[in-house]
């Protein structure tokens, strides 16, 4: 059986809570999907996610990944911008340091040979893509890895002409903190729009 997951860094408690916070501003009173909470779809980073095989023990592969790099306790990423992403899609967008680029590399050289290539979406409309975004998702059948990895924070999904105008006005409704904190590595259940729905496997970013 095939299983969607994600491996992810998640935010600090008091991130955690400034992004839902971010979220309910930036959607004034448009219903930006999914809702992001503390108990449920977590505020998070995607480093890579996908299908996979149920060889994966998501347990283990983590502190594969974990143990792969030299991980500071916490990460600190300078955000970038409330932005718009094809299609319907709004991000807070966040720097993408040498570390962050790293990890997701060790992610991709751990993951790969349990990566469940049949279940790709070879009929994805992909024209809205970038070069290297299509590029990643024929390769690993997720849009941001190598090139085109794109961190950041899903603040949700509405209709496209809703989202460019939420992204648009933002400004008017919400500040962006200038620097996020990230403290902990998890594996995931993909939820809605690839939310961050249910943890498999948690741990601290400089465990031993």
């Amino acid at each position: 059986m095939t299983r969607w997951l994600g491996i992810a860094l998640l935010p600090s408690a008091d991130h955690q809570r400034a992004a839902i916070r971010l979220q309910e501003k930036v959607g004034g009173g448009q219903q930006l999907r999914p809702t992001l909470t503390k108990d449920g779809n977590l505020p998070h980073v995607t480093v890579f996610q996908g299908p996979f095989t149920d060889a994966l023990d998501p347990e283990a592969e983590l502190s594969k990944v974990a143990g792969s790099l030299a991980l500071p306790g916490e990460i600190q990423l300078a955000a970038t911008g409330i932005v718009y992403q094809p299609t319907g899609w709004v991000f807070l967008s966040l720097e993408r340091p040498p570390l962050l680029e790293g990890l997701q590399q060790a992610a991709l050289n751990i993951l790969d040979a349990y990566l469940a290539r049949e279940a790709f979406d070879t009929a994805k409309d992909t024209s809205r893509f970038s070069d290297s975004e299509r590029a990643s998702f024929a390769r690993y059948g997720y849009r941001y890895t190598g090139d085109a990895f794109a961190p950041h924070i899903t603040l949700g999904r509405a209709e496209e002409h809703i989202a460019r105008d939420l992204v648009r006005t933002a400004p008017e409704r919400a500040s962006v903190q200038p620097e996020w904190t990230f403290d902990r590595l998890s594996f995931y259940v993909m939820g809605e729009h690839g939310a961050h729905a249910e943890i498999l496997a948690e741990r601290a970013l400089d465990l031993p």
